[in-house]
Parts: structure tokens; sequence; C-alpha cells
């Protein structure tokens, strides 16, 4: 029996879930926190990583350690600290302030379909991640990855791409990231054993 579901994320134990939703055979690794995120179909993360307002995309890969979407604070304000906006915490006459939590969820990160970020990789909020991107460990992505790009570095800069761009937006228009699950298990051996133009040439016309 598989181990991942298309029901049920398989969430692993000391997981904080807050206001996120999970597509089929999704995981969530040991002691990570995700909040008012999603995760689409396939997608995983390994421990420890927190996640807050994102859109994680379809066969996204996130390693241990990572921080996307990490909150900030109010730091044009004569003070920044929690006390502005978390302010229940401290009196019991005030509430935290909605219109700035509001203002938070809002900023949302976006990570594309079959991306890999590397261990301890940060993105912030209100960036967009491409779809087949791979950030290196420990960069911190500060601005839009271009599809297929290879990021690293603080803040992250280009290496080099995956792909040409012909065969980048082949890739991408044939999209078999939505592929049926059935139709991914028949590709399987396609997949493991073949460059991807070789892959491209098969399958763009299948």
């Amino acid at each position: 029996m598989p181990k991942l579901s298309p029901t049920t994320p398989f969430i692993h134990p000391d997981c904080q879930i807050i206001s996120s939703t999970f597509g089929a055979y999704c995981e969530v690794g040991e002691g990570s926190r995700v909040q008012h995120s999603t995760f689409e179909d396939y997608a995983y993360c390994d421990r420890l990583s927190d996640i807050a307002n994102t859109t994680v995309g379809k066969f996204a890969n996130i390693a241990a350690l990572t921080r996307i979407g990490p909150t900030d604070h109010p730091y044009a304000n004569a003070s920044l600290h929690h006390f502005l906006y978390r302010s229940a915490y401290y009196w019991d006459d005030v509430p935290d302030d909605a219109d700035f939590m509001a203002h938070r969820k809002s900023r949302r990160t976006v990570i594309g379909p079959d991306t890999w970020l590397g261990h301890g990789a940060i993105v912030k909020p209100e960036v967009t991640i491409g779809a087949g991107a791979i950030i290196a460990a420990g960069a911190v992505v500060t601005r839009d990855v271009a599809p297929y790009m290879i990021m690293a570095g603080i803040p992250a800069t280009p290496l080099r791409a995956r792909f040409t761009t012909t065969v980048a937006d082949r890739m991408q228009a044939l999209a078999w990231w939505d592929w049926s699950h059935d139709r991914l298990r028949q590709a399987l051996p396609d997949f493991r054993a073949m460059p991807a133009e070789a892959f491209l040439e098969k399958y763009e016309t299948a």
C-alpha cells in the first residue's frame, strides 16, 4: 500500500497546521508549521519547514529547515515589536491589530510546479518561483525567479538555467504536472530514463 494518499495528507508528528489545505499525495515533515497556505497535488515539505501565506505548486520539493513567506514586522513605526499587533498577548483590554494581520496574509508567496527548494532556503513574501526552478541550500530569495532557473546566494542570484529557453517553454506547455495519476504511472519509466528533450519529443505528440 502506498505511503501517500489521494485524499488525506501525510502529516508527520508535532506539526502545526493553521487554516491550510492540501491536495492529493501531499506530505508535511515532522515538526513543520504551515499557516494560511495551500499545498497542491504531490507537494511536500521535509521536517521543520515553516511555510506561511503560500501557494505551493504541484510536485514542489521543499527540503528541511526552509522558511517560506516569513512575515515582516512594522519597521517604519516607532517600534517593530509584537506588542503593536499581537496586543492581546500583553493587555486584556485591546485586541490584536486585525488590519495588520490581514495585510500579512495578503502578501502571498507562490512556489511553482516541480520546483526544488534546498535545505535552509528562505523565500520572502510576494515572491513567485517559476516552474522547475531550483533554489540552492541556504539561499535567500527576495525577487521573482524565472522558470527552470537555478538560484543561489544571499540574496539569491541566477547561477544558470536548467534548460534552454526553448526547452523550458516546451516543458511548461507540456505541463506534465497536470497529468492524471494513472498517466504519470504509465510514463514513470520514461521520467526515470529519458533526458528532458527526449521526453518532450515523445510526449508532445502523445
